[in-house]
């Protein structure tokens, strides 16, 4: 072998991982979508061109680790409220995070190889499909991390109504399948250029669908439910010191008293009050908590007890003081909330980051929709569950969306915007509005088309007076769920499998 041949592999790996940091500038907060339409076809016809699924693989993971690097840059933040015990964790944590998330990306380059065979355009389709479905396991392989899906950066376009009929997954497949064009009608210049002029023209295609749907009008409301969405800027390196949590508690109830007419539900943030229920502390601030609603029922995030058991909760006061709907979170972070093995490791004094008290939480029995009389049937979601569509099919379909989170864990750039992007998804994909009260921000209320029609910026305390959009029937997505675009996926497989055999005989 010539010095030529490791030079060229050289460059094609740095390309590689290039092309990967490139893709993910259309997640949030940057939105560059035609630049990770141009990263990932240059990424198919770098992976398709190698000389073996070894090769690809090596690619594809380089690419991989480059798309996670950046776009879960934000995963150092935790790590960071308490520097002086967990910030030697940081840089470790998106290391081994962007890296294992990339062997995904490496089996679906070199098994997209080996399906295609000795053709470069087979190849191209074998890798787009099984990137595709790399994704999809990722948002269920080990409780599952749906998080900077390559299809996320169609969100705040037109494009992204395509959700309504494929959900997330269905957004990434089409990504993928769109930018396999120009290597499927290639090789050379001519055949490349016709393959990404039909991509463009199919995203013109769906744009313009996407665009129809945006503009027709949304039915009137059933009812007129106002709900207050209160923000109350507490940073997490502060919230639970003593001087400050109490500080706080006020902000939140000088917050929630308002101007104006008492709404139907007032709403605080996950874990936004400095008291455990059951307990003293509580029998003491719930009375002044109705006092502040004025009337109106109060959710709030809350830690909860529940004899051995400490839950991740959302409580609902009613007007006289009392606690009435309860839903625990039931999709618990890994570390984050929960230790494998807490209980051995917590006597080691080893615990979820976001725990309180306790070795970890306990995972609730799963969604729940709540009847809140006058707000409607209200579907809780709290913090993470929002990036899983299936935390949305409970018993009841429900009026509306409610998510309580604490996005100060996510730090002030990319996190919590990519979070906010992900509860715009779950609204297009369900056809329900969803208003979301975020700690430090950003609270906002979205409609069933997956549109902010209101929001407190982050970093900001607020309160935000909205009336719930109005839902829309149950979408294909909200009836079918992922199994057609599987198996649609499958026999694409199949079909290209069998092409491939039957070239390869001839």
């Amino acid at each position: 072998m010539t010095a030529a041949g490791p030079a060229r592999d050289r460059g094609r790996a740095v390309a590689a991982a290039a092309l990967g940091l490139a893709a993910a500038a259309g997640q949030a907060p940057f939105g560059l979508w035609p630049l990770t339409l141009l990263a990932l076809a240059g990424l198919l016809g770098l992976v398709a061109g190698a000389p073996g699924p070894r090769r690809a693989a090596l690619w594809g993971w380089l690419a991989g680790a480059g798309h996670f690097g950046l776009a879960l840059a934000w995963l150092v933040e935790p790590f960071l409220v308490e520097p002086d015990r967990h910030g030697w964790m940081a840089p470790f944590a998106v290391v081994l995070m962007a890296g294992g998330l990339a062997l995904l990306w490496a089996g679906a380059a070199a098994g997209g190889h080996a399906l295609g065979g000795g053709s470069a355009p087979r190849r191209a389709v074998g890798v787009a499909l099984a990137l595709a479905f790399a994704e999809y396991l990722r948002g269920h392989l080990l409780t599952g991390f749906p998080w900077a899906m390559p299809g996320h950066a169609w969100v705040g376009t037109p494009l992204a109504q395509v959700a309504a009929l494929a959900g997330a997954t269905g957004l990434t497949a089409l990504t993928f399948l769109l930018v396999a064009l120009p290597a499927v009608l290639g090789p050379g210049r001519r055949g490349a250029l016709a393959g990404a002029g039909l991509a463009g023209g199919l995203v013109a295609l769906l744009w313009a669908g996407g665009a129809a749907r945006l503009a027709a009008p949304l039915p009137a409301p059933l009812r007129a439910v106002a709900v207050r969405l209160v923000q109350p800027d507490a940073p997490q390196h502060l919230k639970w010191q003593p001087g400050m949590a109490a500080a706080f508690m006020e902000r939140l109830l000088d917050l929630t008293e308002g101007a104006g007419p008492a709404p139907d539900l007032v709403v605080w943030p996950e874990t936004a009050v400095p008291f455990v229920l059951p307990g003293a502390a509580a029998e003491v601030a719930l009375p002044a908590m109705a006092r502040a609603a004025g009337g109106a029922m109060l959710a709030f995030g809350v830690q909860r007890a529940e004899g051995d058991l400490w839950l991740n909760s959302l409580a609902v006061l009613d007007p006289a003081g009392a606690i009435g709907a309860l839903y625990d979170k039931h999709h618990l972070v890994p570390f984050g909330e929960y230790i494998p093995f807490g209980e051995a490791l917590g006597r080691l004094g080893i615990r979820g980051l976001a725990v309180r008290e306790g070795w970890g939480y306990a995972a609730g029995p799963g969604p729940r929709t709540l009847d809140l009389g006058p707000a409607g049937r209200v579907l809780p979601l709290i913090c993470y569950e929002a990036v899983f569509p299936a935390a949305l099919r409970s018993d009841v379909r429900p009026d509306w969306i409610l998510q309580i989170t604490n996005d100060g864990w996510f730090g002030a750039f990319s996190g919590p915007y990519q979070h906010l992007a992900q509860a715009q998804l779950r609204a297009i994909e369900s056809g329900l509005p969803l208003l979301r009260a975020a700690n430090t921000g950003v609270s906002a209320a979205i409609d069933a088309r997956g549109r902010i029609v209101a929001s407190l910026p982050l970093g900001r305390a607020g309160a935000l007076d909205v009336t719930v959009p109005a839902a829309l029937p149950p979408t294909p997505y909200a009836r079918a769920g992922d199994l057609p675009l599987l198996v649609l996926g499958g026999l694409g497989a199949l079909a290209l499998a069998l092409c491939g055999r039957s070239r390869d005989r001839a």
